[in-house]
């Protein structure tokens, strides 16, 4: 694929995941996708794998946060397309708002 073609797959991607579509989400990504989210003591931190574990992941951020994500910018070279935005909305348990500065590194 051309690198036009891989950031339009992300952003299909990112248009499937601010609206809820699951399933458009996950026939977007590859059966053995891996999914890293840096840190610890909090839901969404870990390494989640294959298609179950993205719609784990999925579920447990709709329990833990209510979030709007907002990819800024697309870099891409070959089959990897880097992502920059930003993340709001506010933890659940809580209630306080929050705002997450992202990068995702994305192999198409």
């Amino acid at each position: 694929m051309s690198i036009e073609e891989n950031v339009q797959v992300v952003k299909d991607f990112f248009a499937a995941l601010g609206s809820g579509d699951k399933q458009r989400l996950l026939a977007l990504v590859a059966e053995d996708i891996e999914w890293i989210i840096p840190g610890e003591d909090w839901p969404l931190a870990g390494t989640r794998h294959g298609h179950a574990g993205l719609a784990d992941l999925l579920k447990t951020a709709s329990k833990s946060i209510e979030t709007s994500t907002e990819p800024r910018e697309f870099v891409a070279q070959g089959d990897r397309v880097m992502v920059v935005g930003v993340a709001t909305g506010k933890i659940k348990a809580t209630n306080k708002p929050f705002k997450d500065d992202w990068i995702f590194a994305i192999t198409v």
